[in-house]
């Protein structure tokens, strides 16, 4: 397989990735406490893509805690979902990119192939 292409199946990997924790953040955007996650792709060595996944650090909103009559209050998740639409938007579209230069190798292969022999 050619570096290249290489690349792109890496990069699939880092998209998909990066859905998945996006994914997981919206999934939690109504559980108390939860910390979102970020995933950055990164080059790696060899131009491979890599994703490197780290705990937001915004402060989520502090509520009344309904269970309890000391007036305490509460952390709520800091899961921004208008946030999260734009990640997983961003990473569909890293996504087909690179599946469409994976299908353009694939039959550009096919059609050389067909041309020799």
């Amino acid at each position: 397989m050619d570096m290249t292409i290489q690349n792109n199946a890496s990069a699939l990997r880092a998209f998909s990735n990066q859905m998945q924790v996006s994914a997981n953040n919206v999934a939690n955007a109504l559980s108390d406490e939860f910390k979102a996650d970020r995933a950055y792709n990164v080059e790696g060595e060899n131009g491979q893509v890599q994703t490197s996944i780290s705990e937001t650090q915004a402060s989520a909103p502090m509520v009344d805690d309904p269970l309890k009559t000391d007036g305490s209050l509460k952390a709520l998740s800091n899961t921004d979902i208008a946030e999260e639409m734009i990640v997983q938007i961003q990473a569909q579209n890293g996504f087909d990119a690179n599946a469409k230069m994976i299908q353009a190798y694939d039959e550009t292969t096919g059609t050389l192939l067909d041309t020799i022999g």
